[in-house]
């Protein structure tokens, strides 16, 4: 097999930047539509894509694609692919599925019905008349959208948003996918100031330094394909020695974050030690009225409290106020806060330059970008 086809699939509104990621990774035949980023690529892209790309959720083998109106259409669809190809005869392969806006909507009916059609499949090509299932992992997905079934493999096992550093968070954690994509839709460099004044458990600093030091997320998980035989070990072992290869390690930083809650503090300090930035990320007990910062034109980012619930409106709200004043002083700085509120800019006491729809979770929310000055260009030097 020297070409696939993979998916990588996106939370609402990150679809163009995990596109941008795919591409710089090298790959350039992509295709991007609500919720998925498609690309086809050699089979190296599996490890690549799942040790590189910071925005997607997870990659997913794409087996086939096809319409069925009944499950006899299915089930004989399912079964002429070629499933023996990459599932070996001892493999656990069970099947998840969905179903919007499509005749087959019963979803356990067509997780079966996959299922059979896959063991038909193999038995034809292995000679045989069951499978143990007690070999490498590969879950099967049918998904149904307007009649269009698509039948994939996931390469990822846990979701990408597990990077391996985060043992311990707080109560409503910021996903480390959309911590990322906030950092990289701002103007930030490594060599200018970045910090956080609500950084909670510390995900968005330490996702930060691992942009700023050019650091793979996926360096310090294991992946589910890495078992699968069709891929191999040295493919494998190829991507990972790329990924250490291109890492930054010497590359300065100046990243801070910063809570109200000392636990908190806490909590982000041990995380930001297991990722390997104990020594490059200072955290602090602070409220975000008293934030201050000796640098210049950095970059402050945050994900500050919503006043989802009415008894906390009035104090959040209040909240904004202060940080609109404590901003004020940083008069170089471009700051990028993330709420739901949607009279946020009235607190805050200013009109953003730009506003990005995107989801926390289930929270539609909106990333307010308030630009400061351009940094002067360095003086080149003879």
């Amino acid at each position: 097999m020297s070409k696939v086809t993979l998916i990588a699939t996106a939370t609402m509104g990150l679809e163009a930047l995990v596109a941008r990621e795919v591409k710089d990774l090298g790959y350039t035949d992509v295709k991007v539509e609500n919720g998925r980023v498609e690309f086809t690529a050699d089979i190296s892209a599996i490890p690549r894509a799942n040790l590189w790309l910071r925005t997607a959720d997870r990659v997913k083998l794409k087996v086939g694609e096809f319409k069925a109106f009944t499950f006899d259409e299915l089930f004989e669809k399912t079964k002429a692919l070629p499933w023996a190809d990459l599932i070996p005869v001892h493999a656990e392969f069970p099947v998840i599925g969905k179903s919007v806006k499509s005749k087959l909507f019963s979803v356990s009916d067509c997780q079966a019905i996959v299922k059979k059609a896959v063991v038909e499949s193999m038995k034809k090509r292995y000679k045989r008349g069951w499978f143990d299932e007690d070999g490498p992992f590969y879950r099967i997905e049918v998904a149904l959208l307007k009649d269009v079934v698509t039948l994939t493999i996931d390469t990822s096992g846990t979701g990408l948003h597990k990077r391996g550093y985060r043992y311990l968070h707080n109560q409503a954690p910021l996903k480390e996918t959309l911590a990322a994509a906030m950092v990289m839709l701002t103007t930030w460099r490594p060599d200018r100031p970045f910090a956080d004044p609500f950084c909670g458990s510390g995900t968005l600093p330490i996702e930060a330094a691992m942009i700023g030091q050019n650091i793979a997320p996926g360096f310090n998980r294991d992946f589910v394909s890495e078992d699968w035989h069709w891929i191999g070990k040295e493919i494998w072992n190829t991507a990972r020695q790329e990924v250490e290869d291109s890492a930054n390690y010497d590359q300065p930083l100046d990243i801070m974050g910063s809570d109200i809650d000392h636990r908190s503090v806490e909590l982000a300090q041990n995380n930001a030690m297991e990722a390997g930035f104990g020594e490059l990320i200072s955290f602090k007990q602070m409220q975000v009225s008293d934030f201050r910062h000796r640098g210049e034109y950095g970059i402050l980012v945050g994900n500050p409290p919503y006043g989802e619930r009415l008894g906390e409106r009035a104090e959040v709200e209040e909240m904004y106020r202060g940080m609109g004043k404590a901003f004020e002083l940083l008069d170089t700085w471009s700051v990028y806060m993330l709420t739901s509120h949607e009279e946020f800019e009235t607190f805050y006491g200013k009109k953003a330059n730009k506003k990005r729809k995107l989801y926390n979770g289930n929270i539609k929310t909106d990333y307010y970008q308030f630009f400061g000055p351009r940094p002067p260009r360095k003086e080149e030097t003879n």
